[in-house]
């Protein structure tokens, strides 16, 4: 039988875990709300959970200007995939490496992966070497490769994941066969590593479907508007409502004017829009992402 002081401890925890939950989905709701709410009426009261009027102006703009939000779209498929198996394959690889401790200079590479952890060389040296050495500005590397290809955290993961998770006399057993690394890697490694591959892709891929600073940094209005992101052209959106004001004409075609514009709401459609596929993967991926995140966090 179960204690009363269990009982209670078991309440307090679901009514603590239920207050958190509520506060991490009522923004998500009022975003959804605010998006249908009519324009003239969130410019003078702002967002509200209960507005008077609703509207789907701002969905019916983004269909109207869908070629620069829907180029805008398709790109942060493209950067998010892309980038995503990039920073799986790297950061795999990587680890795979150092967690043989054996090999000579493994130690000293543990080392400078924890360094970059605490220590990077800060915004201006970081620009200056992707801008001028590297040569990425208004470049669709400048929203793949800089800060998000790969992680240290996600490194130590995987390593911990590859030495405490699978055991090594499978390596060993492949060597004795006359497996080569690469092999034992493709075939023995991987496939034991389904749970943190899985939760180092979620990772990897929120962090580049949420990326906007790279497109402030390495991305001009000019020369590489064409690699915005939804999240950069969202961004731009935030700092000038004048950004979509591109098709004027073809809006005042099917009777939208610049000046009735919904340029409140417009900014929580498109929020909606970029979310929605993340919401639609994250079920999917969220068993693996528990587990990951459990059996790669194991201490040495």
């Amino acid at each position: 039988m179960r204690s009363r002081e269990y009982k209670i401890t078991q309440l307090i925890a679901h009514l603590f875990c239920g207050v958190v939950a509520l506060m991490a989905i009522l923004p998500f709701i009022l975003l959804i709300i605010a998006s249908f709410t009519d324009n003239a009426w969130a410019a003078l009261n702002g967002y509200s959970y209960f507005p008077k009027q609703f509207s789907l102006e701002a969905y019916r703009y983004i269909a109207i200007q869908w070629n620069q939000i829907g180029h805008a779209y398709l790109m942060s498929f493209l950067v998010t995939g892309v980038g995503t198996a990039a920073s799986i394959i790297i950061t795999t690889l990587f680890a795979y490496g150092i967690s043989h401790k054996e090999i000579p200079g493994m130690r000293i590479l543990n080392f400078l992966l924890i360094f970059t952890m605490l220590f990077n060389g800060g915004l201006v040296a970081t620009y200056y070497t992707y801008v001028k050495t590297f040569q990425i500005k208004d470049t669709v590397a400048a929203v793949i490769v800089p800060n998000l290809m790969m992680s240290a955290f996600n490194v130590i993961l995987v390593r911990n994941y590859f030495t405490h998770s699978i055991p090594a006399s499978l390596s060993e057993a492949a060597r004795i066969d006359g497996a080569s690394e690469f092999k034992i890697f493709g075939k023995i490694i991987m496939p034991l590593s389904v749970p943190i591959v899985a939760t180092i892709g979620l990772m990897s891929g929120l962090a580049y479907w949420n990326d906007w600073q790279n497109g402030m940094y390495y991305l001009s209005n000019r020369g590489g508007s064409k690699y915005y992101t939804i999240q950069i052209l969202l961004n731009t959106i935030n700092e000038n409502i004048q950004v979509l004001i591109q098709n004027a004409s073809k809006a005042a075609s099917i009777g939208v004017s610049v000046a009735q514009m919904p340029s409140t709401t417009i900014r929580m459609a498109i929020a909606v829009v970029g979310i929605l596929p993340i919401l639609l993967l994250y079920p999917f991926f969220q068993k693996y992402f528990v587990k990951g995140i459990t059996l790669g966090g194991v201490k040495e």
